[in-house]
């Protein structure tokens, strides 16, 4: 990725100007005054995309909390298989009115022990609805960590070529406000006109907006990949032009058709849809069970009080089944399973949806970025050559040159745009697949 700015700013260095230009400037103290900057103004740790990814698998905040969500469902596993406590009841005397004794045991005492037996697959059911519930806190947590990585990704890149456009724009504003500062001097002369002055200025406050903005959302992307990889200082992109490159020649290894079935088959979104139907189902099923009357089995001994001195008895106890008890319930969670079921068709088709959306705009990106050939860029260094050649020998106005700087760095600055749009596009058509669909050669 050749350094255009970089390349011409060497030619400033030789220029001098005919009868508006203001007296010989030092070009070269320049230049290096600039290099210097780039070097001092970046602070931060160097890091690839791969030591940005492993460290926020180490260290991400939001992943590590996700994780206790998955513990906290495989407690809910242990708790429905646990049944009711055995209940124990135990009846002596308290008062003998015929002896006139208080707690007048001897001849009086009676105990019983009972189990509640669940019926209709309660807790069969209840248990699966469980691991049912596990297996989406585990999706959930997919979903977690696709997003957050398309993220890192995301912004790793659009952190590169933010820093790239900054890095231009500087170097165009430092001669643009060296040579606006020699025309000042040369207007306090009468050697050249107050409009000759204002127009430079004019462009000096564009490419200070652009700076501004530039710097501004180098800033908000540092930000995000701090917090991504949980660390306390600014992160540099480590990624070489020649890699960036090699990323945005990278084509899909796979037609749109088969790139829509793995989509269906590993996107978390979608598969969490499929999980919460089957779910729903077993949540049905649970709530029908609750309907069963449940027995509740037992024994008990009497010494004096049953038919036979010393009995013991078998006990049983269930509800009367006049009316379903939990009809109500039943009701709602079948509901909730017909929406479940409906929810997996619109998840499909905003996937779809999605790709082919994300696919075309990266196929279209792609294509108009390389319809631009090395020739053309070429043609563009030449023409811009000169410009700066006529400029130096008094053959153009100010006016031409300074229409011919404005259409370049708008023309420079939209290729860095559409570099990182393929680029980004490309990530996003990787993570609703959640598929490595271009055969990266840099930390996929």
């Amino acid at each position: 990725m050749a350094k255009k700015p970089l390349i011409f700013l060497l030619l400033f260095n030789s220029m001098a100007f005919a009868q508006q230009k203001p007296p010989e400037t030092d070009y070269a103290i320049i230049h290096e005054s600039t290099l210097g900057k780039k070097q001092s103004e970046i602070s931060g740790q160097q890091m690839t995309l791969q030591e940005c990814e492993e460290a926020f698998i180490k260290s991400n905040l939001s992943l590590l909390a996700q994780q206790y969500d998955i513990s906290q469902v495989q407690a809910d596993v242990i708790q429905a298989r646990i049944w009711d406590l055995p209940q124990l009841e135990m009846s002596v005397n308290a008062y003998d009115p015929q002896n006139k004794k208080a707690f007048h045991v001897g001849p009086s005492k009676e105990a019983s022990i009972s189990q509640l037996i669940y019926l209709g697959g309660k807790k069969k059911n209840e248990v699966e609805f469980a691991k049912s519930n596990v297996e989406l806190a585990k999706l959930q947590f997919s979903q977690l960590l696709a997003s957050l990585r398309a993220q890192l990704r995301t912004t790793f890149y659009s952190l590169y070529f933010e820093q790239h456009k900054l890095a231009d724009i500087k170097i165009q504003l430092d001669y643009l406000n060296s040579l606006l500062v020699a025309y000042k001097e040369q207007g306090k002369k009468g050697n050249v006109s107050l409009k000759d002055q204002v127009r430079l200025q004019t462009m000096a406050i564009d490419l200070n907006n652009e700076k501004t903005t530039a710097i501004n959302n180098s800033i908000n992307l540092q930000q995000q990949l701090r917090v991504l990889i949980s660390s306390q200082e600014d992160v540099l992109p480590k990624l070489t032009d020649q890699q960036a490159d090699q990323e945005l020649a990278i084509k899909p290894t796979m037609p749109f058709d088969k790139i829509y079935q793995l989509a269906l088959e590993n996107n978390a979104d979608y598969q969490f849809a499929l999980k919460t139907s089957e779910s729903s189902q077993l949540f049905t099923k649970w709530q029908q069970s609750l309907n069963t009357p449940d027995i509740n089995l037992g024994l008990a001994y009497s010494q004096n009080s049953g038919a036979f001195r010393n009995e013991i008895n078998l006990t049983a106890a269930i509800p009367l089944p006049l009316w379903k008890q939990n009809k109500g319930n039943v009701i709602k969670a079948k509901y909730a399973e017909e929406e479940a079921k409906k929810n997996i068709e619109v998840q499909r088709q905003l996937l779809e949806s999605k790709l082919r959306s994300n696919y075309l705009s990266w196929e279209n990106q792609y294509n108009q970025y390389f319809t631009i050939t090395p020739d053309d860029l070429r043609d563009i260094a030449v023409v811009y050559d000169g410009i700066f050649n006529n400029f130096k020998k008094g053959n153009i106005s100010l006016v031409e040159f300074t229409d011919f700087m404005d259409s370049y760095r708008i023309s420079i600055l939209k290729l860095y745009d559409m570099k990182k749009e393929i680029i980004l596009n490309a990530e996003q058509l990787n993570y609703l697949a959640q598929t490595s669909i271009f055969n990266s050669t840099y930390a996929n």
